[in-house]
């Protein structure tokens, strides 16, 4: 049976795992031509293959996000062979825990180059198309963790921290070509990132209850999507503690077991 989508093409970075591909396989299912890029090939055709039985379908694009050409290839291909997403979700990123006791600078410079630039990248290539249509939707997956500082996230929430200062500069210039400019910032989700943990998740949320969260967010007009909202919310608000009180509330509240 048909179903009427809101996003009839859409392309999704991250997609092979986690909350990219829940939300791929939610909005298929309703409707939706999803572009699903992820470095991993095989993950992505197992994936294009589950859609079979949906509503819509999943068409697997290869893609590292780090690669400047194949960025730019990727979506010259889009466009060419489907024109310009009605929609955009860059949710390509990783996790590297890091204990500022060892120091890595190569830790941050791979979440750098993956969770930062990598968005980067993939903005440069659709951001001409959208505005020469004025139209269309970007997503940007960021996360609580650039609120304040988080344990083991020194590197990770400093990527996400800069996502949301880019998305906030560009939700004012990009509407100005109507242009639809989001930022995602979910709590903690169960996903292979997530199980990288070793510390307490407060309020940790399925995946699939994610995407439906994540979906019903991009059908509205809100600049921040953020989920499960009574957690986020109370990050939100810690945000106006001061250190004195912050710092030793956040260390009990994510402090290792044990």
């Amino acid at each position: 049976m048909s179903q009427v989508t809101e996003f009839p093409l859409v392309w999704i970075t991250g997609a092979s795992t986690g909350i990219g591909r829940a939300l791929a396989m939610r909005l298929a299912d309703h409707g939706s031509t999803v572009l699903a890029s992820a470095r991993d090939a095989g993950k992505l055709a197992k994936l294009e293959a589950a859609s079979n039985d949906l509503v819509g379908h999943i068409i697997a694009l290869p893609l590292d996000v780090t690669d400047n050409d194949g960025v730019r290839a990727a979506y010259e291909r889009i466009f060419a062979e489907h024109g310009v997403p009605d929609l955009c979700v860059l949710n390509a990123g990783t996790y590297i825990p890091t204990d500022g006791a060892i120091f890595s600078a190569d830790a941050f410079a791979r979440q750098i180059d993956i969770n930062w630039m990598g968005v980067v990248r993939v903005l440069d290539a659709i951001i001409p198309s959208m505005v020469s249509r004025r139209s269309g939707r970007i997503a940007v997956v960021g996360s609580v963790s650039g609120y304040r500082g988080l344990r083991t996230a020194a590197a990770y929430g400093a990527t996400k921290a800069a996502l949301i200062n880019m998305c906030e500069a560009l939700h004012m210039e990009l509407g100005d070509h109507r242009v639809k400019l989001q930022i995602v910032n979910p709590g903690f989700i169960e996903t292979p990132l997530t199980d990288k943990n070793d510390f307490r998740m407060p309020a940790l949320m399925p995946v699939d209850s994610a995407a439906k969260a994540f979906h019903k967010g991009l059908k509205s007009d809100r600049f921040e999507i953020t989920f499960p909202k009574g957690f986020t919310w109370t990050v939100k608000l810690m945000r106006l503690l001061p250190y004195a009180i912050y710092l030793p509330l956040i260390n009990w509240v994510t402090k290792k077991p044990g």
